[in-house]
């Protein structure tokens, strides 16, 4: 792994400092572990990954909890709407199983179990579900959390999310998130390069991460992006060798994958 340090020259030792992209685990290394729960993230470091990226709402009671969908029912077999439930409530479901009976026993992870099972110089990324109204206590959080040589970075694919992140947690590195599409197939797909790089200005993102769709992601595409003021991009969810060498070669400061033991090995050659 190559690990680079947070602080005050955090924004140009993010760029600079390390040769090669970092290996993110998509809800820690999904494809093997239940994802979104501590041990996929433990799994993820222990396969070398550079950081892990999991997806984070906001309960009822005001706690911020570790979980992609806004139910339980795929992933606990129990149908709660997550926003609409407490902490307690939520931790008396398991979310192991499902994937396999070896995982069984794992609770919703909450911000700060993540946040603590991160280890020095790893990288965080925190995808914010619950849009803007999950900053303020996002905020609070990691003002009393110690962060240490901890690399955070927030992502969200809502833009009024990411700027009020800029504003309340200035600090933290933001990325707006996108994926592609079209309404028809011979239409092109959008957003644009233009487009994409109008809203990070706007919401004071430092980039964009962005589906790694090859039919979209080029040479020319990236030249475009970075010419209207987006210079930093990663990509998800890459699990193919091939398509992590074309996006490293782009120069993807990040490649999001569920198989960060895969990828990392691919990309080491």
């Amino acid at each position: 792994m190559c690990f680079r340090f947070s602080g005050l020259l955090f924004g140009f030792l993010w760029i600079s400092a390390c040769a090669g992209q970092q290996i993110v685990a998509h809800r820690g290394a999904s494809f093997a572990a239940p994802e979104n729960t501590l041990a996929a993230f433990e799994l993820a470091w222990e396969q070398g990954s550079d950081g892990v990226e999991g997806d984070f709402y906001l309960t009822r009671d005001r706690e911020i909890v570790c979980i992609h969908d806004r139910t339980t029912a795929r992933t606990a077999g129990v149908d709660r709407q997550v926003e609409g439930s407490t902490l307690a409530e939520l931790r008396q479901l398991e979310y192991g199983a499902w994937k396999d009976l070896k995982w069984k026993g794992q609770k919703i992870p909450t911000f700060e179990d993540v946040f603590r099972s991160v280890p020095e110089g790893g990288l965080f990324v925190i995808e914010l579900k619950s849009k803007s109204k999950i900053v303020p206590v996002l905020a609070a959080q990691l003002k009393r959390l110690n962060q240490g040589k901890r690399r955070l970075l927030i992502i969200s694919f809502d833009a009024e999310t990411v700027a009020a992140c800029r504003k309340q947690i200035p600090h933290v590195r933001t990325h707006w998130l996108t994926s592609f599409s079209r309404k028809a197939k011979n239409q092109g797909y959008q957003p644009s390069a233009e487009s994409i790089a109008r809203t990070v200005k706007n919401s004071g993102a430092a980039g964009v991460g962005m589906k790694g769709n090859r039919s979209v992601i080029d040479e020319q595409f990236i030249k475009d992006l970075r010419a209207a003021g987006c210079p930093e991009f990663h990509v998800w969810t890459i699990d193919s060798p091939k398509d992590a060498a074309y996006f490293k070669e782009l120069g993807a400061y990040g490649i999001t994958t569920n198989k960060p033991a895969l990828i990392g090995e691919a990309l080491s050659r």
